[in-house]
């Protein structure tokens, strides 16, 4: 598939233009006109770069790309060591931030819904469609208890978390956001949730969390921001007809 034919289909799906985000979505740097294999992956960092060059692909598709708002503009160390690889191996980078996170079915917060056997998402942020939220509030099917969600959640991503049990017995209705996003615990407690998921802590979070007495769970940046790749991977491969493979580069944080 032509690149620019690519990036049609991509945008058609995620519609980048319903958010402001702090990085561009889209094609990023310029690769090849054709594109045959497509390697996803969450983060564009080097050890990505050199396995899409060892599979021969003719694209990258990432959650986070290049050229955040804030950062240096030039084009040196470690930037211009990525970069200069795409270029040099014809390697197109196409990265999609916050349109992957809210996506109602390909997204980080979807995929997790469906992970964690979760039903009726809807929107965390009440004033946004589903589709522009960047979390999602939904609910297990029966109220858990604290120790049975912390067992689903760990075995869903394959990883101990931080559990701050600090709310009720029983834990019925969870709201999520996938990445950095331990702000949203606010707006979690104005939606009555029992649980606030997302991926990283910062120090006041735990103390949000005990006096506002909603249990806490930090679960990793990287580990809830997999499965939005991995699901454009198959997306890629089974809408657009064109190969496609998901390749999780390792990442404890």
């Amino acid at each position: 598939m032509n690149r620019h034919a690519f990036e049609k289909k991509l945008t058609a799906i995620l519609k980048p233009n319903k958010f402001k985000d702090y990085a561009p979505n889209g094609l990023q740097v310029q690769g090849c006109d054709e594109i045959a294999k497509v390697v996803t992956g969450v983060t564009a960092c080097q050890a990505l770069i050199d396995e899409a060059i060892r599979l021969n692909a003719d694209a990258i598709f990432v959650h986070h790309g290049y050229f955040w708002k804030g950062e240096s503009q030039v084009i040196t160390g470690i930037k211009y060591q990525r970069i200069s690889r795409l270029i040099k191996n014809d390697i197109n980078l196409y990265a999609y931030h916050l349109p992957l996170d809210a996506h109602p079915e390909l997204g980080n917060n979807a995929q997790l819904v469906k992970m964690f056997n979760l039903k009726n998402p809807r929107s965390l942020q009440s004033y946004l469609p589903l589709d522009e939220s960047i979390g999602v509030i939904a609910e297990f099917e029966q109220a858990l208890e604290i120790e049975q969600v912390k067992e689903r959640i760990e075995k869903a991503l394959g990883r101990d978390v931080l559990f701050e049990a600090s709310g009720k017995k029983l834990i019925k209705t969870v709201a999520l956001c996938s990445g950095g996003a331990q702000g949203y615990i606010e707006q979690a407690v104005e939606m009555d949730a029992d649980l606030y998921l997302t991926g990283e802590v910062s120090e006041q979070t735990i103390h949000l969390a005990r006096e506002h007495g909603i249990h806490f769970v930090a679960a990793g940046h990287h580990a809830t921001e997999r499965y939005g790749a991995k699901a454009m991977a198959k997306f890629i491969m089974e809408e657009l007809g064109v190969e496609a493979e998901f390749v999780d580069i390792d990442n404890p944080a």
